[in-house]
């Protein structure tokens, strides 16, 4: 009886040793539920999509812009008042305090940092596109970001930087324009900063080929935007 006794608890013990090694056992042989284990899973938080995140700075909102606005919306914002002040120039060409008034609410508009004073947003078109161009090379080099991503960002990039460049014209030229003691002059630069200035959204037809494309020294705003929806909507982002 005692020999049945010991064979029956070895084989109990061999049996709950079997258990353990395939994951069996007590709490302390590192037995877990397996349905405990897939909800853990399912519940863990997803890992973000880093060139989503950057477009949505671009489209939808930025932490420094006025009213936290994407960083396009800005630009484009600002680009507005610019164009504004520019055609305001022209309605009295020789009237110089007027020119010179009105060119630097367009400098304004383009960069506070030149002239802090004037109706613009106080961010600017110069460092909204700046961050536009920024932003979207950053989606292009996240972990993961599809050909569409990157294809694209190319185009809003280079759309951008023709934003920026064109402001920087438009801050030499009213440079000169503050400085000039005749109406007549005045006047002359202030025509080539309305052409710049409704130019930073709608671009340049560069190659006379009849249309503006994103291409350096033609996209504007426009095409920054027209190419930001194209990206979203490749990614599936809703536009």
């Amino acid at each position: 009886m005692r020999k049945s006794l010991l064979a029956v608890a070895g084989l109990s013990l061999a049996a709950l040793a079997g258990c353990q090694q395939m994951g069996y056992g007590s709490s302390e042989a590192g037995y877990q539920d397996p349905d405990a284990k897939a909800a853990a899973k399912a519940a863990a938080p997803a890992q973000k999509n880093m060139a989503h995140v950057h477009i949505r700075h671009v489209m939808m909102s930025w932490n420094d812009t006025p009213d936290k606005m994407g960083l396009l919306p800005t630009a484009e914002a600002e680009a507005k008042i610019a164009a504004q002040h520019a055609a305001l120039a022209m309605q009295k060409p020789e009237d110089l305090d007027w020119i010179k008034l009105h060119i630097g609410h367009v400098m304004n508009a383009c960069d506070p940092s030149v002239v802090p004073k004037g109706p613009g947003l106080g961010y600017g078109v110069v460092k909204a596109a700046t961050g536009v161009a920024k932003h979207v090379n950053f989606a292009a080099n996240s972990e993961g970001a599809s050909d569409n991503v990157k294809l694209h960002a190319v185009h809003v990039a280079t759309s951008a930087e023709n934003t920026v460049a064109r402001c920087k014209e438009i801050l030499a030229l009213g440079q000169k324009v503050m400085a000039a003691s005749s109406a007549a002059d005045a006047a002359a630069m202030a025509r080539e900063i309305k052409a710049l200035a409704d130019a930073l959204v709608a671009g340049v037809d560069a190659n006379g080929d009849g249309t503006v494309s994103w291409e350096k020294g033609e996209g504007g705003l426009a095409a920054a935007r027209q190419h930001m929806m194209f990206m979203m909507k490749g990614e599936g982002m809703g536009v």
